[in-house]
């Protein structure tokens, strides 16, 4: 993978100015009963109702209009399971360039077909991250589409860091943010913003445990790429980007991983006490405050809310 910079913070306030007329500014919700089951105060950061479901049309959308004109009349292309590729797709369509998105063998329907709808060319490949990288790579070498990678390009990690600047704006005095973490995109910009502001903010990464390679990379000091995703949650099997962990380290975020049985738990709480659709990659979040209680204790908590592109006839229970 190439070599990527890191956003700052002035590139994340950049890219707020740059996407304020096309993404959503989400709502914080709260929940007593949830409150009372985590033992702190959780204020829920609901990304599952930004634009396309997601919050990845922030860093998608930043990327597409911080290209110069003539990149932007070649179109963009990605690698996506889902989220990402809609995003795009919808990001794309804001400034009437073509988009192409990789997508493996497997994706959930729902996000597939909000892809096509969206506008963009769907080209399949096996459910491995060689194949979706080297499906990517021919593309952009056959069409001259600008690549926007998922989670290790800078636009994108900067697009990602301003859901951190929001809610620090949102929720006075927090003293933790928990994000779910796959590739590290959101973890990477949301730590860099919260710490421009609050230096002393403690930050924590939920990743499921059949995904683990973030959790595994800062344990052993090196990324760690032999890890084969398997978990339901479908939006955090990418392996963390090199930049990613970078930021992970030097923002000290701490990781809890978490079962399905404990994220499918969690979501199915998310639904009963919100009142919300969100997909079992978003309900991570909550499932590592639950499973790690003690940590959270007495606390108010950030809570990232990903994304609500559920396939309704295979839901997980």
């Amino acid at each position: 993978m190439t070599t990527v910079a890191l956003p700052t913070f002035a590139r994340i306030q950049d890219a707020a100015a740059r996407i304020a007329p096309h993404a959503r500014v989400t709502p914080v919700m709260r929940s007593d009963a949830l409150d009372a089951l985590a033992g702190a105060e959780l204020h829920f950061k609901c990304e599952n109702l930004q634009r396309g479901g997601a919050f990845k049309f922030r860093g998608a959308c930043n990327a597409v209009w911080a290209l110069d004109e003539a990149s932007a009349a070649r179109g963009v292309v990605t690698h996506s399971s889902g989220n990402h590729g809609n995003a795009l797709a919808l990001a794309a369509a804001t400034r009437g360039i073509r988009a192409h998105v990789v997508v493996p063998e497997g994706a959930v329907r729902a996000k597939l077909q909000a892809i096509e709808r969206a506008g963009a060319l769907l080209h399949r490949c096996a459910p491995t991250q060689a194949a979706r990288e080297a499906t990517t790579a021919q593309l952009v070498q056959d069409t001259g589409a600008v690549l926007v990678h998922p989670y290790a390009d800078t636009q994108v990690m900067a697009g990602q860091g301003t859901i951190g600047l929001e809610l620090l704006s949102q929720v006075a005095q927090l003293e933790a943010i928990v994000t779910p973490v796959g590739g590290g995109g959101l973890a990477a910009g949301v730590a860099i913003a919260a710490h421009a502001l609050r230096p002393g903010l403690v930050l924590h990464a939920a990743e499921p445990a059949g995904a683990d390679d973030a959790a595994r990379s800062l344990a052993r000091g090196e990324r760690v790429t032999d890890v084969v995703p398997d978990t339901l949650c479908d939006g955090l099997r990418a392996l963390v980007g090199e930049p990613n962990l970078e930021a992970l380290r030097t923002h000290r975020v701490d990781i809890i991983t978490v079962s399905d049985a404990e994220t499918v738990a969690a979501m199915r709480l998310l639904w009963q006490e919100l009142k919300l659709v969100v997909e079992v990659s978003s309900a991570t979040a909550l499932a590592a405050i639950l499973k790690a209680r003690e940590r959270f204790a007495g606390r108010r908590v950030g809570v990232v809310l990903t994304g609500g592109n559920v396939d309704l006839d295979a839901l997980p229970w």
